[in-house]
């Protein structure tokens, strides 16, 4: 009898545990986006970040506290030698948060390092060129995402993009578009979306976007998606999260149904931000 008790309240405490822990969540995020922001983290971002300035005060203020959130629960770690600045924190955070500026949900949930290189990064990759025959590659990266709770970025390539908003890259942007896209584990170009009925709607208009991408590619025709994006949906979803924000009107102007699709997932509009 002594045991079962027992074994009730450990249940009992694990559902309290489950139902109490997003509410302290919520609860301590809030308390983390009041606290004042440093006046050099809103430099940076001015500074290197060229659509700052054009959202909204209150847009502004929403993002510095996503900001704050994402710093408290994240580490940064600098690889082959590199020393993590504040700048660069703030820089990556800055352009990450933008894909959660209005309260899309959670913080990037299973991610819990960003690993920064200087500059071009390389790994060893293992391909089956046929059914019997492998080959060791060194392939050279800018940027992964991991499924499971990292992201990795080059620095030098950070620096670049930002340097050159509205060109339609940006490895920042591009891989945690992904991470968006493996929350439920898997990477295939479809994040998890509010209401069940919006799964149809998203699978037409991507699945239609990225075969037109994929046609475009093979005929050599001139396309505002980067062809990358032609490689697979998962990477398709993150070069279109790309173009959307940083290539916003050329994307309204040739793929009108992708950039709805896209402002309704991010509830946002960045033909609002277009200088």
């Amino acid at each position: 009898m002594g045991a079962a008790i027992f074994i009730f309240l450990i249940l009992g405490l694990i559902v309290t545990a489950i139902f109490i822990s997003p509410i302290l969540t919520k609860r301590r995020r809030n308390r983390i986006k009041k606290r004042p922001f440093p006046p050099l983290w809103s430099a940076v971002i001015e500074n290197n970040l060229p659509i700052y300035l054009r959202l909204t005060p209150e847009e502004r203020r929403r993002l510095q506290g996503h900001i704050q959130v994402f710093l408290a629960e994240k580490q940064f770690i600098g690889c082959q030698g590199l020393q993590v600045t504040t700048e660069m924190k703030i820089t990556i955070t800055a352009v990450a948060c933008l894909l959660l500026l209005n309260e899309r949900g959670e913080y990037f949930p299973k991610l819990r390092s960003i690993l920064i290189y200087p500059s071009t990064y390389f790994v060893n990759q293992t391909v089956a060129v046929s059914d019997y025959v492998v080959e060791e590659r060194r392939d050279a990266r800018l940027g992964e995402s991991w499924v499971k709770d990292q992201v990795i970025l080059s620095w030098e390539q950070v620096q670049r993009d930002t340097k050159n908003w509205s060109d339609g890259h940006n490895v920042v942007l591009h891989e945690f578009a992904h991470q968006l896209d493996q929350e439920d584990g898997k990477a295939e170009g479809v994040p998890i979306l509010p209401n069940k009925s919006d799964y149809l709607v998203w699978s037409q208009v991507m699945t239609a976007e990225y075969q037109q991408l994929c046609n475009d590619m093979q005929q050599d025709i001139k396309t505002v998606i980067d062809s990358y994006g032609a490689t697979n949906p998962a990477e398709f979803f993150a070069v279109a999260t790309e173009t959307f924000f940083e290539k916003p009107q050329q994307l309204l102007e040739k793929h009108s149904q992708l950039y709805e699709l896209l402002q309704r997932y991010y509830q946002i509009n960045p033909m609002e931000w277009v200088g």
